[in-house]
């Protein structure tokens, strides 16, 4: 039965902003606005609790946005499980990646009007501890059941006296002669299809966004390759309180995180949009050799049970929201792969962006709010191309599927053993606390390079000819994996 309330929203004003989606960036854009004074109309198909396998893991990035929103508590009372690093496998070795110190980092910016009262820090609970969460030296992700975590954003939001919840399907984004968007059709239970009117129409529906093609009918993801999903219960992980990437030259990458005391999730790379005909028997194959001793009992109770749980890996540049009351942002918007769990970290940061750019406007003043989106193309720009470029190449390196990607992976991982810098440097960019894609490509090249000088020394010095003409195509097979993602980030 779905309550009164989500039914009976006033379709007779003009609402100053409305919201179509409610995963985890609508509500932050909702309650962001609300508390800015805005009018706020959020629509959802189901306000359900929702059960995927996606937004499980945030890092460090994605924490420190929640509390420049004044949202961090959402983390609360969900049995949420702390991540203070990662911890990458290879082929029988391991090297442990801890979080940056917040001593390295600016402080995190609370947004006037919207940070107060204190819930810009996390509550004591059974698993998260105001003692590691606001007195560590270190960073600190975290990770969650998906759903109990949407369902605390969503009763943050919920609460807001400037937000008003209905629960429909957005059939159509309505436009005025001129081409402006003026609003949205919805199509509410017992009430039929409805029109709402605003001033701005915030396009916040996901990775299947229904409504992305508003901006432009060409702007639609790419799927290259899927995760398979299993939960693990009751496991034993190599390295308590760690993200693990599980990699090698003869298996696809493996993720494995811990989302609450009792379940660990357990990702599976398969190189295709289309999942395997028999996922077990390629399980069987192509996983559990390469799974971690530890891990064994609980994975193979997994795997007989069957219970497998898919999702594409998509990948979206962004582009600028140009349509006159028109806001498309999350994963509606861009999308990268989510072999680094920067997903919410992205969007959550774009939240933020946004809300400085356009918070304190008058929506009802469509130039000048048009004219601070097209700038907020730019100003996030930095920001999200590291992370996503970063996604796409690590998956590259960690996916080897020849010879020359094969030696950058092996690089990769010898690089990270070496320490200090290192590991140091690259562990900000995948935290989502360093967004300087120029830094990134100086450390991705000086990490080809060490893949190039390993394969020499392993050459020796008869070999060095052969060595030589290889490290050309090492560092060919480099930029083909990086430069021309960079670019479309930083150049659409």
């Amino acid at each position: 039965m779905v309550a009164q309330e989500l039914l009976n929203a006033d379709s007779s004003i003009t609402y100053d902003a409305i919201i179509i989606g409610a995963g985890v960036i609508g509500p932050a854009v909702a309650t962001g606005l609300a508390r800015k004074g805005k009018n706020v109309l959020i629509i959802e198909k189901d306000w359900a609790t929702p059960d995927r396998i996606v937004g499980e893991l945030m890092q460090p990035g994605g924490v420190r946005a929640l509390r420049s929103l004044g949202m961090v508590q959402s983390i609360n009372n969900i049995d949420a499980y702390p991540v203070t690093g990662y911890t990458v496998m290879y082929d029988g070795e391991q090297v442990d990646i801890p979080y940056p110190y917040k001593a390295d980092l600016a402080p995190v910016e609370k947004l006037k009007d919207i940070v107060k009262e204190g819930n810009d820090k996390v509550l004591e609970d059974s698993t998260i501890h105001i003692k590691d969460f606001e007195d560590s030296e270190r960073e600190r992700g975290v990770a969650f059941v998906h759903g109990k975590f949407l369902n605390n954003l969503r009763d943050i939001c919920a609460k807001e006296p400037n937000v008003t919840r209905v629960q429909g399907t957005c059939v159509e984004v309505l436009k005025s002669k001129n081409n402006e968007v003026i609003g949205t059709k919805v199509d509410i239970d017992g009430h039929g299809k409805v029109d709402f009117h605003g001033h701005l129409t915030f396009v916040c529906d996901g990775i299947f966004s229904r409504f992305r093609r508003e901006l432009n009918p060409k702007h639609v993801p790419t799927v290259g390759s899927s995760f398979v999903g299993m939960s693990l219960w009751d496991a034993k992980n190599p390295a308590p309180m760690h993200g693990h990437v599980i990699v090698g030259p003869n298996h696809m990458p493996i993720l494995v995180y811990q989302i609450s005391p009792e379940e660990t999730r357990i990702l599976c790379a398969y190189n295709s949009p289309k999942l395997p005909a028999d996922i077990k028997s390629w399980m069987i194959k192509d996983v559990q050799p390469f799974i971690p001793k530890s891990l064994r009992p609980s994975f193979d109770n997994a795997l007989s049970e069957g219970k497998f749980r898919s999702m594409p890996n998509s990948y979206l540049p962004s582009r600028q929201n140009d349509v006159i009351g028109l806001c498309v942002i999350g994963d509606a918007l861009n999308m990268r792969h989510p072999l680094t769990g920067g997903g919410m970290t992205v969007g959550l940061n774009d939240v933020v962006v946004l809300l400085q750019k356009i918070g304190d406007l008058d929506f009802s003043d469509r130039a000048t709010v048009l004219d601070e989106l097209l700038d907020l193309h730019y100003d996030k720009k930095n920001y999200d191309s590291v992370i996503n470029v970063l996604s796409v190449a690590l998956y590259s390196l960690f996916a080897a599927d020849n010879k020359n990607l094969k030696a950058l992976q092996k690089g990769c991982f010898k690089y990270f053993q070496k320490g200090g810098d290192c590991v140091d440097v690259p562990v900000k960019f995948l935290s989502g606390v360093l967004p300087q894609p120029l830094l990134l490509t100086r450390v991705f090249f000086a990490t080809a390079l060490y893949a190039v000088y390993l394969n020499i020394e392993e050459r020796g010095f008869l070999g060095l000819p052969m060595a030589l003409l290889e490290g050309i195509m090492i560092l060919i097979t480099a930029t083909k994996v990086f430069a021309p993602f960079l670019y479309r980030e930083l150049c659409s």
